[in-house]
């Protein structure tokens, strides 16, 4: 092996390596060490004694286990939709439908603080705010694309051929339905619904936007003993608990999925056109369910002075005294943090692949595990552990301005593996032997066959990763120490938290903006996906 194809493999394992055991493992390990010690033992082992901490952990889990539900009844409608008929448009559909997914938290709380406002639920006996009402609304609204990408791609796959003969013996399309397609499709479902609880479990801007201060999971928990109470030894115990829990159901998601992969034999069919009928109730559903809230916060952006206008837009470039930079000054923070965060994530996260796919069985699958923690994890643990780890030589990185932008690509890493891995593992090996034949070396085959596909993968992923970042409030409420760091998304949290009608039009105007930047990266996503042969579920 010569020296520099040795360095290549050196590196491929070094830098998504240490990347991962320096702003992950090591902070979350620091809140384990706290939290598992001599005076953390004693506060975890308290916390069951307590009412409030028992009323925090049933408020979590029932909310989550509602979401989910709600979520599936929803969804599966428009999952049958896009496996089972064919209709103009239906890219455009898919593509809108995951728009939601990736919308910043404070986006979508701004949107239902708008949808309140419009239709007069802010006080009185039909009040929504501040209610459980509008967090299981906005979980779903943002949970949607998982059961359509998860359920919908597998119901795709499925042999259509049972149904028809239920349907020949006699049963009704309700009866083949329950009898024959469900059962066939609960892995998938089961799969899908894990996914989204665990996203709502973990679920942090939805939660302190529209819940208020009476509601709390343990994601917030952990959130106002750090910040507003100062009170780390607490928020230490509760990050342990939270860790524990999301942990436990990572792997359980993983086991869901491995067993959605099993058994799918997919037979292709020319897909029937879909009826008015089905078409119209979709469509009907998904857009008050997502469209609505989006329309109520355009409308209410472009609302001022008892009229329409630009107005709210333009106030954007001000300077008020509640924010240490203007909103736009905001924005443009957010935008170089997604930029950075981005390049680190396609670098780190195409490294790893590399590994994945051609390394040893040991190492594929300990960076195949390893890197996707991240994604699992509350982000509010990963940025309560970096604040308290990170604060010592040489590692005092605290007031570094590239903490943010490395905390946001931790979350992209797992994007981009998701769609590279996938990709490089579909490569045709003749086109490579083809290649060799003709006296390629390995390294000119990766650099000539393997990177011209990969590159579409590569461009996915930093789409993702570049609207993750981009709307990422969790992990980046602990980290800008400077106010001249401020992000959009924290920007957009103090304006929806102050009362007034001027701040308030500011708020909606700076989410609409978030929000076209974030959907104009998921339609590019879309685009790149149909031009190539890449595919991700979500």
């Amino acid at each position: 092996m010569g020296t520099a194809r040795w360095v290549a493999r050196v590196l491929c394992v070094v830098v998504p390596a240490a990347f991962l055991g320096v702003f992950f493992l090591y902070p979350v390990g620091t809140i384990l060490v706290r939290g598992l010690g001599a005076d953390g033992l004693d506060r975890l082992l308290g916390l069951p004694g307590r009412a409030s901490f028992r009323g925090v952990v049933w408020f979590t889990v029932w909310q989550a286990t509602v979401s989910t539900l709600l979520t599936v009844v929803v969804a599966l409608p428009g999952a049958h939709l896009l496996a089972r008929r064919r209709f103009r448009g239906r890219a455009l559909f898919r593509a809108a439908t995951t728009v939601p997914f990736v919308l910043p938290t404070v986006v979508v709380g701004g949107a239902f603080l708008a949808l309140f406002d419009r239709f007069d639920l802010v006080d009185g006996p039909l009040r929504a705010t501040r209610t459980v009402w509008a967090i299981l609304a906005a979980h779903v609204f943002f949970n949607v694309a998982v059961v359509l990408r998860t359920v919908g791609s597998f119901w795709e796959g499925l042999d259509h051929r049972p149904e028809e003969q239920a349907r020949v013996l006699g049963a009704t399309p309700w009866q083949a339905f329950r009898w024959v397609t469900l059962p066939r499709l609960w892995p998938s479902i089961a799969a899908a619904s894990s996914i989204v609880f665990l996203f709502c479990f973990t679920s942090f801007g939805v939660i302190l936007i529209l819940g208020g201060p009476t509601r709390a999971t343990l994601e917030t928990e952990v959130w106002r003993h750090a910040v507003f109470r100062g009170d780390l030894a607490s928020a230490t115990a509760l990050a342990v608990v939270q860790f524990v829990a999301v942990l436990a159901m990572v792997v359980v998601v993983n086991r869901l999925q491995r067993r959605r992969a099993v058994g799918q034999r997919p037979v292709r069919r020319k897909v029937p056109r879909a009826g008015a009928r089905l078409l119209v109730g979709n469509l009907g559903l998904l857009g008050a369910v997502l469209g609505l809230p989006v329309a109520v916060l355009v409308e209410r952006s472009l609302a001022a002075d008892g009229g329409w206008s630009l107005r709210n837009y333009a106030a954007l470039a001000d300077r008020i005294n509640l924010l240490p930079v203007s909103a736009v000054g905001a924005l443009r923070n957010s935008l170089l943090f997604a930029i950075v965060a981005t390049g680190l994530a396609v670098v780190v996260g195409g490294l790893a692949s590399l590994v994945v796919v051609h390394g040893r069985q040991a190492a594929s699958r300990a960076f195949d595990l390893g890197m996707m923690l991240p994604l699992g994890a509350s982000a509010v643990t990963l940025g309560f552990g970096m604040l308290i780890a990170l604060d010592e030589p040489p590692l005092d990185l605290r007031s570094s301005r590239w903490l943010v932008p490395v905390a946001h690509a931790l979350v992209g890493v797992p994007f981009v593996m998701r769609t590279v891995v996938p990709t490089l593992r579909s490569i045709d090996r003749r086109l490579r032997e083809a290649a060799a034949t003709l006296g390629a070396s390995p390294a000119r085959v990766r650099r000539e066959v393997d990177l011209p596909i990969a590159a579409r993968a590569l461009a996915v992923g930093a789409g993702f990763s570049f609207a993750v970042s981009l709307g990422e409030f969790g992990a980046t409420s602990f980290l800008p120490r400077n106010p001249d760091r401020l992000t959009a998304p924290l920007a957009l949290f103090r304006l929806l938290g102050t009362p007034g009608e001027t701040l308030r039009g500011q708020a909606m105007a700076l989410a609409v903006v978030l929000m076209v930047l974030t959907a104009a990266s998921v339609l590019a996503i879309e685009g790149w996906g149909r031009r190539g042969s890449v595919r991700g579920d979500l």
